[in-house]
């Protein structure tokens, strides 16, 4: 059995951060990425997190990668799975977010990670997880259909229940319990993959890191450039509320860092830039705002498979 690898899934991702970094500056014309390397001040470690900031495509995002070293894995980690607790830790990963400038254009979000949990006595455990999702505000089924193609095509090698599991898992992850509404419409979600072994779990999280620029980038392209008005933007606005309460509520990856000890301005780039609420607000029937809430935030098969 082969054992993990960390050098190698860690160069991977840096890698994976260029490569993310420069496809999405290519879309820009008055932005660029700036990079941001830090410390992580309660154990070993660190990370680098680039940020975009008023450009004229992306009103603001961020692509964060990290090696997190500490004592005791928080309780984010271990509530699921309590033979954990009390062990130390390596975690790497890499973490996106994606707020577009133009209403038409979805948020997007990614994340691929690795840790490893150890014991003295007691053999190292490791796992993988991550994924991606799309948050559309005026959605449109041709990009959404592609979305959830270019998800199933990263899972394919990995057999024909892979992509319905992962596909399903992000459905239930991603969900407002308290809206009783899906933050966007899906894609991928894994955790606690080992399953496999090191190398097929390995060779599954890059897969799943390499397609997300494969995907997203064509529906940046096609929607870029269509026009807008304030009612679109206002409404953009709101939706984003929903994503800084999935957040700051049910996002895994933001209490595992903050509990930890984390870097919180690398944690937290995840937010938009702008966000509304209003107070008890419901679209008008029949209306674009209204399409969104009819039909595409609620787990649909996209693909009829």
């Amino acid at each position: 059995m082969v054992e993990p690898d960390l050098e190698q899934v860690e160069n991977y991702l840096t890698g994976l951060q260029n490569r993310i970094c420069s496809a999405l500056e290519g879309e820009e014309t008055v932005a660029r990425f700036v990079e941001d390397a830090w410390s992580y001040q309660d154990g070993k470690g660190g990370g680098r997190t680039r940020v975009l900031s008023a450009g004229s495509v992306i009103e603001q995002g961020g692509v964060n990668f990290s090696h997190v070293i500490g004592r005791n894995l928080p309780s984010s980690a271990t509530a699921h799975r309590p033979e954990l607790v009390g062990r130390s830790f390596h975690a790497v990963g890499l973490s996106l977010v994606i707020h577009p400038r133009n209403p038409y254009v979805p948020t997007s979000h990614a994340n691929v990670r690795f840790f490893i949990a150890e014991k003295e006595g007691e053999a190292p455990v490791w796992w993988f997880g991550g994924g991606m999702d799309l948050t559309p505000y005026y959605p449109s089924e041709e990009d959404v259909i592609a979305w959830h193609e270019t998800s199933r095509s990263a899972c394919e090698p990995f057999g024909a229940d892979t992509y319905p599991r992962y596909k399903k898992w992000c459905d239930e992850y991603f969900f407002l319990r308290h809206r009783n509404e899906t933050r966007g419409v899906g894609g991928l979600f894994f955790d606690d993959l080992n399953e496999w072994g090191f190398e097929r779990c390995f060779e599954f999280m890059r897969s799943v890191g390499d397609h997300y620029i494969l995907a997203y980038l064509p529906i940046v392209q096609r929607r870029k450039n269509t026009p807008y008005g304030e009612r679109e933007q206002e409404f953009q606005r709101y939706r984003r509320g929903r994503y800084v309460e999935f957040n700051l509520v049910y996002d895994r990856g933001t209490l595992f860092g903050l509990q930890s000890g984390g870097r919180t301005e690398s944690i937290l780039m995840s937010l938009p830039p702008v966000a509304h609420w209003r107070y008890n607000w419901t679209p008008e029937e029949g209306s674009a705002e209204d399409n969104l809430y009819q039909n595409f935030l609620k787990p649909k098969d996209w693909l009829k498979s």
